[in-house]
């Protein structure tokens, strides 16, 4: 289980790897933390600037210890694509969220039409895996826009580049996830669990 503090610590990981990058200044990981946060964790990091989204980017699977995937799922945000790459100059405008994933697992059902009676939002994450491709929304997505399950189901659906109705496709594979979320209320301030 992480605390608040360990929030903290890995949400300063993610602004010094993101600012040692941006200024060419090395970057080096400490022994502690290494040791500390070297479970294989998914993890996505937003960049919200006055509350408008700057980059999100992460890793859906536990495929990285949790300390390398803040570090490279930070330094790849900046450069999300759909966005202009973030500046130096930015980042004292800029909060980072961190949101620590369990593994997703496949939701199961004998009807097509009963997936949405086993997501619960503000709870569940969405991961669909369908013919030619993938997409994923975070928990906290369903919340923001006030999507009930079955909306949050075609949303996610759309993020993987498929018809809003993939999820009742036969082929296609539905997985949910939980998280914890840490999140700076203003750039380098104070960080709140969700």
């Amino acid at each position: 289980m992480l605390t608040l503090d360990d929030g903290y610590n890995l949400i300063r990981l993610a602004r010094n790897s993101i600012e040692s990058y941006l200024t060419n200044n090395g970057f080096r990981l400490d022994d502690d933390i290494k040791k500390r946060y070297g479970e294989k964790r998914g993890v996505f990091v937003t960049l919200n600037k006055v509350r408008e989204l700057r980059g999100c980017i992460g890793y859906p699977l536990p495929i990285k210890p949790l300390y390398e995937a803040v570090v490279d799922a930070a330094r790849n945000a900046i450069r999300d694509p759909r966005f202009e790459p973030v500046r130096i100059g930015e980042m004292d405008n800029i909060t980072i969220e961190l949101s620590i994933l369990t593994e997703p697992e496949i939701i199961k059902v004998k009807d097509l039409k009963d997936y949405p009676k086993m997501i619960k939002i503000g709870r569940d994450g969405l991961l669909i895996y369908w013919r030619y491709g993938s997409g994923l929304l975070l928990p906290q997505v369903a919340i923001e826009y006030r999507w009930d399950e079955e909306r949050f189901l075609c949303e996610t659906c759309i993020k993987a580049g498929a018809l809003p109705d993939c999820w009742l496709y036969d082929d296609t594979k539905i997985y949910k996830f939980q998280a914890i979320i840490f999140e700076e209320r203003s750039p380098r301030g104070e960080v709140i669990l969700h």
